[in-house]
């Protein structure tokens, strides 16, 4: 096990990200006892500065963050954990703490995490008017929708702007997620097919 390297008041700062989206969802700190059960319980804990005593992250809240890889700076005197979070992270009920500051444009990465949840509000809401629930209703069409967006994509990609491939290849993404979704499936699981390549 590698020695982690806290600070004089024995605390480490530890990022806590999303482990299928890439979002950062909280800074926290974990003093000895806080990173022993995390990787005891596979669920993160840590040191309230604040209240100074040790918390299970979602105890009272039962939003807690499972634990899928804890990682290490090259000082190792900070910590990543890479997280499947059952609920928000912040007290606010926010999904992420880092809901203030400059938040628009939308970073790149943003795009697909936020996509992915508005097709699952549409799925379960099935609100009227929705293009979104109009595809999950029907399976076929979503299929045929993907198949139409890639050539479409393939023809600008033979000729036409930069911009116009750009577009089409957004719709693309979008369809492929209402088509995941549709079974149940999120582009976490292609994600992790692709890795699974790199073997």
């Amino acid at each position: 096990m590698q020695e982690i390297s806290f600070d004089e008041q024995g605390l480490v700062p530890c990022v806590v990200q999303d482990w299928r989206t890439g979002e950062v969802l909280t800074l926290a700190y974990m003093n000895a006892e806080a990173l022993e059960r995390t990787r005891e319980t596979g669920e993160t804990h840590f040191w309230s500065r604040s209240r100074q005593e040790l918390w299970h992250k979602g105890e009272t809240s039962g939003n807690v963050q499972r634990v899928r890889e804890l990682r290490f700076d090259c000082d190792l005197d900070a910590v990543l954990a890479l997280v499947e979070p059952a609920g928000p992270a912040c007290h606010t009920g926010e999904r992420t703490c880092f809901h203030n500051g400059d938040l628009e444009p939308p970073a790149p990465h943003e795009a697909l995490p936020v996509l992915e949840r508005t097709v699952e509000s549409r799925r379960e809401e099935r609100p009227e008017g929705s293009y979104t629930a109009e595809l999950l209703a029907d399976p076929a069409r979503i299929g045929a929708k993907v198949r139409e967006e890639a050539d479409e994509a393939a023809r600008a990609a033979d000729g036409e702007s930069d911009q116009r491939l750009r577009e089409e290849a957004a719709d693309v993404l979008y369809h492929l997620t209402v088509l995941m979704a549709s079974r149940g499936l999120r582009l976490a699981d292609a994600y992790e097919e692709l890795n699974g390549r790199r073997r």
